[in-house]
C-alpha cells in the first residue's frame, strides 16, 4: 500500500509532490534488502553463521519486515485520509493476502503442490492477517491505537517466563492452533488445519506484528506535521529507540528471552559465538522487543535524514517503493528460477532440494550444493536489475490507469 496523500496520478520518473519521499525511499531499500535474504534461502547457507559475511548478510534484512509492516501501518493511515472506506479495504486486501501467501507465493517458494502437508504462514500472511484486525481498530482514533501497539511491543516478552510451561501445555489445549498463530509462531511446531487438513508453519505470528502496524498507524499522524516539527520528532523517537534498546540489551534487563553472552560464555557447554554477534542475535521468532527496538529505531531515525535525498540511485530505489507488492510477489518465483539455473551450472542437474517444501520445513541441503557468497550476491544483483523493468513498467501502469484492481497489487 503507498504512502499517498491525495489521489493525483504517480509520476514514474519523479518524486511526486502528493507522497512522501522518504517513506517509499526506505521501503524501497528494505524491498532490495529483503531480497538477500531471499536468494539466501536458495543457497543453503544457514541464518546467520561463524563468520562476519554469513552473519551480516542475514543480520541486515532483519531491518525488512519491521520497516515493511510499520509502514504499512503509515500508510493505511494516510490512505484513510482522503477515503472513506478503510475498514472495508482492509478486510478485501487482509483476505486476499492471506489467499495469495497460501496459494501463489507457497508455489513459488516450492515448486511443488504438496498443499497437504506444508503451509506456511509468512510475513505477507501477517500483514494480511493484521489489516483485518486493524479494519476495526481504525474505529479509535490514532494516537489511541498507536499507543496500544506501543504498550503491546513493550509489554508482549513479559510471557518469556511462562513460555517453557506454555510450550509444554500446547499439544494438550484445544486452542493450541489460536496460541501458535497468535503468540508462538513455528518453535511450537506446525498448526494443523482440520483432522487431514494442511500443516501451517507460522513463521510470523499475528504478536506482536499488529502492535507494529498499529504504532505505524500512529506515526502516521507525525508526518502530517509540519516538516521541522515531524523532523524533530522522527529523531527524538529513533534516536530513543536505539538507546533502550543498547540498555536493554547492554545488560541484559528485558526485552529477549535469549540474553547475549561475552565471548567464551557459551551455555551448555556450546561454543560461544563473537560477543557482537551474540548482542545483535537478538529474537526474531516471535519478534522480541530488543528485536524490533533495534530494527525501528535506526528506521524511523533515518526518515528525516533521506527526506530530500535525491539523484538516479534515490529515483530507482524510490520507484521499488511504490510497487512494493508488485516486487514482493515477483522476486520469490524469480529468486527460485535463477536458483534451478545456479544449480544446474554448478552441478550440471537441477538439485531435487530445490523442490522439497522452502524455506521452514525443508532437509539440509544436500553435500556439495551450497553458494558460497559471491554467487549469493551476483544472483541478488540480477533479480534486483531485472526486477528493476518489471516495477517500471507496472508502476507507469499505474500512473497511467485507475482501475479498481490496481489498488490490490
Amino acid at each position: 500500500m503507498s504512502a499517498t496523500l491525495t489521489s493525483a496520478p504517480l509520476a514514474v520518473n519523479a518524486a511526486p509532490k502528493s507522497r512522501i519521499a522518504s517513506i517509499d525511499l526506505i521501503r524501497g531499500a528494505v524491498m532490495i534488502l529483503m531480497a538477500i535474504d531471499h536468494v539466501r534461502v536458495y543457497s543453503g547457507l544457514p541464518a546467520g553463521g561463524p563468520t562476519a559475511g554469513i552473519f551480516f548478510t542475514r543480520w541486515i534484512t532483519h531491518f525488512c519486515a519491521p520497516a515493511f509492516i510499520f509502514l504499512a501501518g503509515t500508510s493505511i493511515f494516510l490512505y484513510g485520509r482522503k477515503h472513506s472506506d478503510v475498514s472495508r479495504y482492509l478486510l478485501i486486501r487482509g483476505a486476499w493476502l492471506i489467499f495469495l501467501e497460501l496459494t501463489f507465493l507457497r508455489v513459488a517458494w516450492t515448486f511443488n503442490f504438496d498443499f497437504l502437508h506444508y503451509e506456511m504462514a509468512g510475513v505477507i500472511w501477517v500483514i494480511g492477517c493484521c489489516m483485518i484486525l486493524m479494519a476495526g481498530l481504525v474505529k479509535l482514533p490514532a494516537p489511541v491505537i498507536g499507543t496500544l501497539g506501543v504498550v503491546i511491543i513493550a509489554a508482549h516478552n513479559l510471557m518469556d517466563s511462562h513460555m517453557g510451561r506454555l510450550l509444554d501445555g500446547l499439544d494438550q489445549n484445544r486452542l493450541s492452533g489460536l496460541w501458535k498463530i497468535f503468540y508462538v509462531g513455528f518453535f511450537a511446531g506446525p498448526v494443523q488445519i482440520g483432522p487431514h487438513g494442511p500443516n501451517l508453519i507460522v513463521l510470523y505470528s499475528i504478536i506482536p506484528w499488529i502492535a507494529v502496524m498499529a504504532a505505524g498507524y500512529g506515526f502516521g499522524k507525525i508526518l502530517t506535521l509540519e516538516l521541522a516539527q515531524r523532523r524533530r520528532l522522527c529523531l527524538t523517537i529513533g534516536l530513543l529507540a536505539v538507546g533502550l534498546f543498547l540498555v536493554l540489551r547492554g545488560f541484559n534487563l528485558y526485552g529477549d528471552p535469549r540474553p547475549w553472552h561475552a565471548a567464551g560464555q557459551g551455555r551448555n557447554g556450546a561454543p560461544a559465538m563473537p560477543s557482537l554477534f551474540s548482542f545483535l542475535n537478538t529474537t526474531k521468532y516471535p519478534a522480541s522487543l530488543s528485536f524490533l527496538l533495534m530494527t525501528l529505531g535506526p528506521i524511523i531515525t533515518l526518515i528525516p535524514l533521506v527526506e530530500n535525498l535525491g539523484g538516479a540511485l534515490a529515483r530507482r530505489i524510490i520507484l521499488f517503493g511504490r510497487v512494493p507488492f508488485f516486487f514482493y510477489m515477483l522476486h520469490i518465483p524469480l529468486i527460485h528460477f535463477l536458483a534451478l539455473i545456479v544449480s544446474k551450472v554448478r552441478l550440471g542437474f537441477v538439485s531435487p532440494w530445490l523442490f522439497t517444501n522452502h524455506p521452514m520445513g525443508n532437509p539440509e541441503p544436500p553435500e556439495g550444493y551450497v553458494w558460497s557468497l559471491p554467487p549469493l550476491y551476483l544472483i541478488w544483483g540480477i533479480t534486483i536489475v531485472l526486477l528493476y523493468f518489471a516495477c517500471r513498467w507496472f508502476a507507469a501502469l499505474k500512473a497511467r490507469r485507475n482501475d479498481w484492481w490496481l489498488q490490490y497489487l
